[in-house]
């Protein structure tokens, strides 16, 4: 009995050497390639957590100059945040905020760069709409009207369809294209919610355009009472 059992085992123990002898490098590797998965993982997700930890601190700095009015500083934590964390939301956030800075310095040129690069970097579409809508007026004051449409071509993030069709009025008119213009405003007008004073804006230029919004019905018969 003590023999057959021996014979069985032994049979078990030849049939697991072919077995490893015929399937244990991929089985080696596999196992391999699993615990480099789980350690690439890991060290991402640290590495992850170690670059937003490092762009958040630089935009604190960031918000430190900004809120001295400093364009130049502002100016240099911007483009080395954007250098080193181009990815992070603190650089796109850091790119709308040192324009800001130096617009109100007289530094247009600078600030058109730093919305340009937040229009054409920021993951989120609504921050590079906002920064299409920002870029665009500067565009406008700086009298490049066609740079300034093609800029708001690209600004399509739903809901500022009225806000980008504002802006296109306000250059249409700035080359003299009033027709164009009462046309675009028409659209921001309908666009804008009733409640909203920024609507009022558009309706004065709606009106020193010849074009005055008509009033609601209900409005109407209410002023007449």
């Amino acid at each position: 009995m003590a023999t057959q059992l021996d014979l069985q085992e032994q049979e078990q123990l030849d049939a697991l050497k072919a077995f490893w002898n015929k399937q244990g490098n991929l089985i080696t590797w596999v196992l391999l390639l699993a615990l480099a998965g789980i350690a690439g993982w890991n060290g991402w997700q640290y590495w992850q957590r170690e670059q937003a930890a490092n762009a958040a601190a630089m935009f604190e700095e960031l918000d430190r100059a900004a809120l001295a009015g400093d364009a130049e500083k502002t100016g240099r934590i911007f483009a080395d945040l954007k250098q080193r964390y181009p990815r992070t939301a603190y650089a796109q956030q850091g790119g709308l905020m040192a324009a800001k800075v130096q617009f109100g310095k007289g530094q247009s040129d600078a600030a058109q760069a730093s919305l340009a690069w937040v229009a054409d970097n920021a993951s989120d579409e609504d921050l590079r709409t906002i920064a299409r809508l920002r870029l665009a007026g500067l565009q406008a004051d700086a009298k490049q009207y066609d740079a300034a449409l093609k800029t708001l071509d690209a600004a399509k993030a739903e809901g500022f369809e009225a806000l980008a069709a504002d802006r296109r009025g306000d250059i249409l008119l700035a080359q003299g294209k009033k027709d164009e213009a009462r046309a675009a405003y028409q659209v921001a007008w309908k666009g804008l919610g009733e409640k909203l004073d920024y609507r009022r804006l558009v309706d004065a230029k709606l009106t020193a355009l010849g074009a005055a919004p008509e009033a609601p019905v209900g409005a109407a018969s209410g002023a007449a009472q």
